[in-house]
């Protein structure tokens, strides 16, 4: 609901009077970022085509997103939370995580929900939106705990009811578990909480491995042993494009491929990273959405070797199903930090995926760029071209 109040406050003479609003591409084949309540009764989702959500809710008004409003907004909240609560990490745009951790004296008799009430109050105060909140002794019971607590409400999870709570929900409910995952669990006609929790461990990770079922195991209890990390450290970075016609020319795919391997190469060089693994989204037009990632021996922060992992990647992703794709994107993670300098290789331990003389030409490139403007310098090939 973060985007739609955004909206709502930016517009309140427009967007603020409808009741049955959506937030996201205004096109057929836009998708939505956000639906109202309202709409949501409809059937309407995020990530859902707006084509389908104007099928489902005719009367709906769609409206773009407000991303400068959005990050403002975003960091109004932050700045909030930052002064009620010692430890806050950023999950998303929209998403908090707080660590009330030593602060048992200094509250006194105020109980978790006291407490998340007056978080609640003093956020809607300063920022005019309203949150919700779950509390818990765990980051997932907290995070699943907001379930409940939407729209604009409070639950609490006492301590010692995390297992009990947990067994009310179904595996997608469960950060952390996506779609091949919850596809290999109704293999083994695992659908819900309570039925995972019910399997011994051993079974689990004889199932999906020693790692992955373990972390199931534990999941399903509430126990996370992860923690809330102030120094809000990016996880990833992304970008996606939804195309006005489908495209089933390999040549026209890396066209776009390089393009949205140049925007993430240099937002990970403005924030000073390199980058091990590269994953390239794509959705087909029968709306299938497909992926494929890899991970380098090294981090990198170039365009061109970006660029040629992902299309490794596409190369091998259209091998399996050629047909025509509707969306594309390129994702990097497994984020490390710029090394201060390069040591030359004088072992012969064989030639790097980038030199730096590859990274001080992405630098300069970038550098005119935030001067001049993002389209003074860009690789010959993206550049668009009258017909031959």
């Amino acid at each position: 609901m973060f985007f739609v109040q955004v909206a709502r406050l930016e517009d309140p003479d427009g967007a603020g009077r409808e009741p049955l609003l959506l937030v996201g591409g205004r096109s057929n084949r836009g998708v939505i970022t956000s639906a109202s309540y309202a709409a949501r009764a409809f059937g309407v989702r995020s990530g859902m085509p707006t084509m389908r959500a104007r099928q489902l809710c005719p009367q709906a008004v769609v409206v773009p997103v407000p991303r400068g409003a959005c990050v403002e907004r975003s960091r109004a909240v932050r700045a909030v939370l930052g002064d009620l609560s010692p430890v806050v990490q950023a999950a998303s745009i929209d998403e908090f995580y707080l660590d009330l951790t030593g602060t048992e004296r200094m509250l006194g008799s105020e109980d978790l929900a006291e407490t998340a009430d007056r978080i609640r109050r003093a956020v809607r105060e300063s920022t005019e939106v309203a949150v919700s909140l779950g509390g818990g002794t765990q980051r997932v019971v907290a995070k699943v705990a907001t379930r409940l607590a939407k729209p604009d409400g409070i639950h609490v999870v006492p301590p010692g009811d995390e297992a009990a709570f947990m067994t009310r929900f179904r595996l997608s409910d469960l950060p952390g578990i996506g779609a091949a995952f919850l596809r290999q669990l109704a293999d083994k006609g695992l659908h819900t909480v309570a039925e995972t929790a019910a399997v011994e461990r051993a079974w689990l990770e004889r199932w999906f491995g020693p790692a992955r079922g373990a972390w199931l195991w534990e999941r399903v209890r509430g126990i996370d042993a992860s923690e809330v990390d102030a120094s809000n450290r990016r996880k990833s970075i992304s970008s996606e494009r939804t195309f006005f016609t489908d495209v089933d020319d390999d040549e026209e795919l890396e066209r776009r491929l390089l393009k949205l391997s140049c925007s993430v190469g240099q937002q990970l060089r403005g924030r000073e990273l390199r980058a091990r693994t590269v994953t390239v989204k794509i959705r087909d037009q029968d709306f299938r959405t497909r992926q494929a990632g890899n991970t380098l021996p090294e981090g990198v922060e170039t365009d061109r070797v970006i660029f040629a992992a992902a299309t490794a990647l596409l190369h091998r992703l259209r091998h399996r199903r050629r047909t025509a794709v509707r969306l594309l994107g390129v994702g990097l993670s497994n984020l490390v930090r710029q090394a201060p300098s390069t040591q030359f290789d004088l072992f012969g331990e064989g030639p790097k995926l980038e030199t730096e003389r590859d990274r001080t030409i992405a630098r300069a490139v970038d550098h005119v760029r935030d001067r001049y403007g993002r389209d003074a310098l860009r690789p010959a090939r993206v550049l668009d071209r009258p017909e031959r």
